[in-house]
């Protein structure tokens, strides 16, 4: 239970059902004020209250799990090692693998429950993972790096619900402090929503914030800047090149050299690619090993894209026609119609 309004209905949902259920509550940070507080984030000491008022109201017993050693290690330094090597993490996807399904799971089978049950926008079908039906608030991309073992003790009771019926549900079953609750956004672990300036502080204790300069395609020096870690790819504004391009239209960020610290930045039409790579596969269901078509989703929110994908130690994805300004660091996640095949996380594009 975040202590938001989908994970209290979700809870509510399961104790209607007849399950036994018991509300956990995760604190990940070490020291609770560094993270965000308010209604933003999803991991405050006011979202803890929240979560223990609704498990009142639901009339379950509630606990807060300590795994802020095991979020710091898995999610917050994954995410700096991903920006000091010039790629683009989700650090949400990463909570899911290694925290939420992974080490909550284990010790949730390991006290002898059967399922986790989550607040999640996602369907299970036949243990088979889907998109949910509010396509706006569809969260399988997020859930894609889950094996089918996960799948098989995890309870997704929102996936065929509208979120506005999910806030109208929590009004009716008495849980006010949540029903009108905003969503959770940006990343928990930064407290003030500036990430640039919180991974320039964060690199530098360990010395990776490496200044460089900003180049154009023919490698001649248009500008500098103070690290490469407030550049992702596709960027466009925030570059402060003094020198307008050639022909008067806007820069983006085509490529980042952490070694160096060169950025380099072109037209638009230069972002567009049709071939990716990706490693460390996971399977949401049977392995595949010949190549397949299949929808492929490359952001948390994006479009899908038609792609040949062919498996082996990783992923090779032919897209059957351009995606632009797809960073190293995303995920890929390949769909069969709604039907999550599974995910890999993109290495190198072109």
């Amino acid at each position: 239970m975040s202590g938001g309004v989908d994970s209290a209905v979700a809870a509510a949902r399961a104790k209607a059902a007849g399950h036994d259920v018991t509300g956990v509550h995760l604190a990940l940070s070490r020291n609770p004020q560094s993270y965000r507080s308010g209604a933003r984030g999803c991991c405050t000491i006011e979202d803890s209250n929240d979560a223990r008022r609704a498990a009142d109201v639901i009339g379950i017993p509630f606990y807060v799990w300590d795994l802020s050693d095991r979020f710091h290690a898995d999610v917050v330094e994954d995410f700096l090692d991903e920006y000091a090597a010039g790629r683009t993490p989700n650090p949400c996807l990463r909570c899911n693998e290694k925290i939420k399904f992974a080490a909550v799971l284990d010790r949730a089978l390991a006290l002898g429950f059967d399922a986790v049950v989550t607040g999640h926008y996602a369907r299970l079908v036949d243990g088979a993972l889907h998109r949910a039906v509010d396509p706006g608030k569809d969260q399988s991309y997020v859930l894609g790096v889950l094996d089918a073992a996960q799948l098989a003790s995890t309870v997704l009771p929102l996936g065929d619900t509208r979120k506005v019926d999910v806030r109208q549900e929590a009004a009716e079953r008495g849980l006010a402090t949540v029903a009108d609750k905003p969503d959770s956004h940006d990343i928990c672990f930064i407290s003030d929503g500036d990430t640039g300036g919180w991974l320039g502080e964060k690199l530098a204790e360990r010395e990776l914030a490496h200044a460089g300069a900003i180049v154009d395609r023919d490698g001649t020096e248009l500008g500098r800047h103070d690290g490469s870690y407030r550049f992702t790819v596709g960027q466009r504004k925030g570059l402060r090149i003094g020198t307008p391009a050639p022909d008067g239209r806007p820069r983006y960020v085509l490529d980042i050299e952490p070694v160096s610290g060169t950025v380099t930045v072109g037209p638009r039409e230069a972002l567009d690619v049709t071939r990716l790579d990706a490693v460390r596969p996971r399977w949401c269901g049977p392995q595949r090993t010949e190549p397949f078509e299949a929808g492929v989703q490359l952001r948390a929110h994006g479009a899908e894209h038609r792609a040949v994908v062919t498996p082996g130690d990783g992923w090779r994805v032919d897209l059957l026609e351009p995606a632009s300004g797809i960073a190293p660091g995303q995920a890929v996640v390949a769909y069969d119609g709604d039907r999550v095949v599974g995910s890999a996380t993109i290495t190198a594009t072109s």
